[in-house]
C-alpha cells in the first residue's frame, strides 16, 4: 500500500521531484510549498465555513419542522379528544 501513492511509483515521484527541481530551482521550492499550504488553508477553512453555515441553516429548518410536528400532533390530539 505504501508503495503506492496516486499510482505513481517511487522513481515516478523521484523523476517529477527531479524535474520540479530542474525547472523552479531550489530557491523557489520553499515558496511554492509555502503558496501550496496557504492555499490548502483556505480552501479547507472556506469548506469549514460552508459546513458550519450548513448545520446552522439545516438545525433552524429542523427545529421548524418539529414545531410544525408538534402543532399537527396537537390539533390531532384536539380533534380526537
Amino acid at each position: 500500500m505504501y508503495r503506492m501513492f496516486l499510482f505513481i511509483s517511487g522513481q515516478e515521484i523521484f523523476i517529477i521531484f527531479l524535474v520540479v527541481l530542474l525547472l523552479f530551482g531550489a530557491n523557489k521550492i520553499p515558496e511554492i510549498a509555502r503558496g501550496l499550504g496557504k492555499g490548502m488553508r483556505e480552501f479547507r477553512k472556506a469548506a469549514d465555513d460552508i459546513k458550519r453555515e450548513m448545520n446552522t441553516h439545516t438545525d433552524d429548518i429542523k427545529k421548524d419542522l418539529k414545531d410544525l410536528d408538534d402543532n399537527i400532533k396537537e390539533t390531532n390530539d384536539d380533534l380526537k379528544g
